[in-house]
């Protein structure tokens, strides 16, 4: 069985592999899917800001789809001397500026509690059928997602299906209840 760190490596070149278009197409076949999943009844979503280096999912898709509903969006902005997020709304007034890491964060933008939030869609570069998700390596999402109230629902968006199960799991490793995928919507927890 493969390693976190083989299996990081593996599907971050998968993904460097991806043209423009197909993350396009990727992108649109996820949001898509996504408005199959029994979760629109709730007023707060947390979403990521696509890492275009990284040839992330485009959550633009997403936004749009939230903008539609009528939804509080909220962003993180992270911390990288205590590896903690904070999260702000996203309103059309919003500024945005790349950090150095490439990540978009708001600028001057206001503060939500993390109680707040009911819904949160997370990156990664893979997951498992049992919920297990494997990131960049900074733990910052396991941490948000551990600061979040018990029955938070997290949304992880991928291009790829799921691994059957990732070997190295450790107590601090926040599960997924929902990987969606161009393809197909997997319940995992």
């Amino acid at each position: 069985m493969k390693t976190k760190q083989e299996i990081r490596k593996y599907y971050k070149q998968k993904r460097a592999a991806l043209s423009e278009e197909n993350i396009a197409e990727l992108s649109i076949a996820i949001a898509n899917q996504l408005l199959n999943l029994p979760i629109w009844e709730f007023s707060y979503f947390h979403t990521f800001l696509t890492i275009e280096k990284q040839n992330e999912v485009d959550t633009s898709y997403l936004l749009h789809i939230l903008q539609g509903k009528d939804k509080n969006i909220l962003v993180s902005s992270s911390n990288f001397r205590d590896m903690s997020m904070s999260h702000y709304l996203l309103t059309d007034h919003t500024k945005l500026k790349v950090n150095t890491y490439g990540i978009p964060e708001p600028v001057d933008a206001i503060e939500v509690a993390v109680e707040r939030i009911e819904v949160v869609f997370v990156p990664l570069l893979a997951c498992d059928l049992h919920g297990n998700r494997i990131g960049y390596g900074k733990g910052f999402y396991d941490r948000f997602l551990s600061t979040c109230k018990t029955d938070v629902i997290k949304v992880g968006l991928s291009f790829f299906e799921p691994l059957d199960k990732i070997a190295e799991i450790s107590t601090h490793d926040q599960k997924i209840n929902y990987l969606v995928t161009p393809y197909k919507i997997y319940h995992l927890l």
